[in-house]
C-alpha cells in the first residue's frame, strides 16, 4: 500500500511537472499571461493524464481517479502560488510541485475513506 503510494506521488509530481513546462513553452509565444495560462492549463492535463496512468497501472482504484485528480489540483494550485511568489530562487518552485503529488495521496486515500 505505502509503496504504491509512493508510486503515485512520484508519477504525479513528474507528469504533472512536464505537462507544465510544455505548456509553458507553448504559452511563450502569447506573452508573459500566456505562459502563466499555458502552465497551468498543462499542468491540470498532465494531473488527469497521470491518473489515468496510475489507474491503469492499479496504483488507484477507477473509483478514486476523480478525488486523486481533483486532490492534485488542489495541491497544484497551491504550488502555483508558491512558485509564482517565489521565482528569484528554482529551489522553492520545484520542491512546491510536491503539493500536486500529496494532493494526489490525500485524494486517493479519502474516497477509500468514504466507503
Amino acid at each position: 500500500m505505502v509503496w504504491k503510494l509512493i508510486r503515485l506521488f512520484v508519477l504525479t509530481c513528474g507528469v504533472s511537472g512536464l505537462f507544465t513546462v510544455l505548456g509553458s513553452l507553448g504559452g511563450h509565444s502569447f506573452g508573459g499571461t500566456g505562459l502563466f495560462v499555458g502552465a497551468v492549463l498543462g499542468g491540470i492535463i498532465g494531473i488527469a493524464l497521470a491518473g489515468l496512468v496510475a489507474r491503469r497501472l492499479r496504483l488507484i482504484d477507477h473509483r478514486s481517479y476523480v478525488p486523486t485528480v481533483i486532490g492534485g489540483t488542489i495541491g497544484y494550485v497551491v504550488a502555483a502560488v508558491i512558485a509564482v511568489n517565489n521565482l528569484h530562487t528554482p529551489v522553492v518552485p520545484i520542491l512546491s510541485l510536491s503539493f500536486v503529488g500529496f494532493g494526489a495521496i490525500v485524494g486517493s486515500v479519502s474516497k477509500r475513506n468514504m466507503r
